[in-house]
């Protein structure tokens, strides 16, 4: 229609105009338009920010937010509404950058990323440092001097970036995940010098942010000086006052490293030292136990008997030999002129079956006998104190080495040493029962 055409070019002709209002229902489109309205005590007016414009307002507008916008007024023809185009605007009473920096802080906060159990620690001993900064200026030469002087040994490998400007933060973020990429970095510093809050954005921006919080290696955010903070500070697996910091952090002194392997070396061979000697000493105490003492001699008994008894048996085999060969000379004495061969082989047939009989019965004899000491020393074994500890009974002593029999000699508290099968315990007296 024509008096809309009329309208919308009289709406034109009012150039850039600025407006300060309360914004209210703003949606965001997928198309990435915002859309909303600006209000005040008196009046309200539609608005609209595009996705040209909008990408560099630093904050996200949300409802009840008082901002200072700057745009011009426009008509959409089919509604015939009028409406200010928006090409910028900031919240009122704080800054813009101020504000999309608390934004994103709450955003990340609340998704988890700042949590202190997400963080990594450094490595002890890093072999390799990628480190995303500026290639020129102090930041990055300060850095390596203090790497060389800790640790000669580390290597650097620096991914030069833009740390300001349109661009810095995309640029820093893929420095981050490239050098996470590769297997040879142990630990990744971010950082640039001091500067205005302006300066810094770029570490402050959700893509260097989430590109951080990805990471698999360490972190170390190294931005600034001291009283600067940004996002990538509170995502970071450590943060470093200053970038000369982040270089200290990751890199320990080798010498103080050596003192300290020195001084845990001698730790260990004084503890190995203490136990061999309390080793030694149970050793000892086990010796000197009675049992140990009386169980040899009791053996000895039995081994003295068991010789006895086969010098019996020797004995005693060698006199029935000798009556036997008496009793066969006085046989053939008497026989005479008698048939001397049928009697003698009659008789040596009867010495024969004698010899088998008495065979026979020494080593029945001797197997008793045996059996007799198998019997005596299992019984001794039986009653040894490491048969009886063997089978899960225990041995135990108060602290003057005196052996507990019953509950009531000690009481709550006393210190009490176990001998077990295999080895000893150390134990408190919690109560008796």
């Amino acid at each position: 229609m024509e008096i809309t055409s009329e309208i919308k070019r009289a709406l034109d002709g009012l150039g850039i105009v600025w407006v300060r209002g309360e914004v209210s229902n703003f949606k965001p489109h997928s198309s990435g338009h915002w859309y909303f309205s600006l209000k005040d005590a008196e009046a309200q007016i539609s608005a609209a920010c595009f996705k040209g414009n909008n990408r560099y307002v630093k904050f996200r507008p949300e409802d009840g937010t008082e901002v200072l916008a700057r745009g011009r007024v426009s008509v959409y023809a089919p509604r015939g509404d009028y409406q200010i185009i928006v090409e910028y605007m900031e919240p009122v009473g704080l800054g813009s950058l101020q504000k999309a920096f608390e934004q994103l802080k709450a955003k990340l906060g609340r998704e988890g990323l700042f949590d202190e159990g997400r963080k990594k620690p450094l490595p002890l001993l890093p072999r390799k440092v990628g480190i995303v900064t500026s290639p020129t200026g102090a930041v990055v030469r300060d850095m390596l001097s203090i790497l060389r002087r800790r640790n000669p040994a580390i290597d650097v490998l620096l991914y030069p970036v833009e740390v300001q400007g349109a661009g810095a933060a995309e640029a820093i973020a893929e420095g981050i995940r490239e050098l996470d990429r590769r297997e040879d970095i142990d630990v990744i510093i971010a950082g640039r010098g001091g500067g205005s809050m302006e300066d810094l954005w770029a570490f402050n921006e959700e893509v260097v942010a989430r590109a951080i919080a990805a990471a698999a290696h360490p972190v170390v955010s190294a931005v600034g000086h001291e009283p600067d903070v940004t996002i990538a500070d509170f995502v970071a697996d450590v943060r470093a006052a200053t970038p000369s910091n982040a270089a200290e952090l990751v890199a320990p002194v080798r010498e103080d490293l050596l003192a300290r392997v020195r001084s845990l070396a001698g730790r260990l061979r004084q503890a190995v030292r203490r136990q061999l000697d309390w080793r030694r000493m149970a050793l000892e105490r086990l010796a000197r136990n009675r049992a140990f003492a009386v169980a040899p001699g009791k053996l000895r008994d039995l081994q003295q008997r068991f010789d006895e008894v086969t010098m019996r048996m020797a004995h005693g085999m060698v006199r029935r030999a000798g009556e036997a060969r008496r009793r066969e000379r006085l046989v053939a004495a008497r026989l005479g002129a008698t048939d001397l061969g049928r009697l003698v082989a009659h008789k040596r047939d009867t010495l024969a079956g004698a010899r088998q009989e008495l065979s026979a019965a020494l080593r029945d004899f001797l197997g008793s006998r045996k059996s007799r000491f198998a019997v005596a020393a299992g019984k001794m074994d039986a009653l040894s104190p490491l048969a009886i500890l063997s089978r899960g009974y225990a041995l135990c002593r108060d602290g003057e080495g005196k052996i507990v029999k019953r509950a009531c000699d000690v009481q709550a508290g006393d210190a009490v040493r176990v001998r077990l099968g295999a080895g000893e315990l150390e134990c408190e007296v919690v109560r008796t029962v």
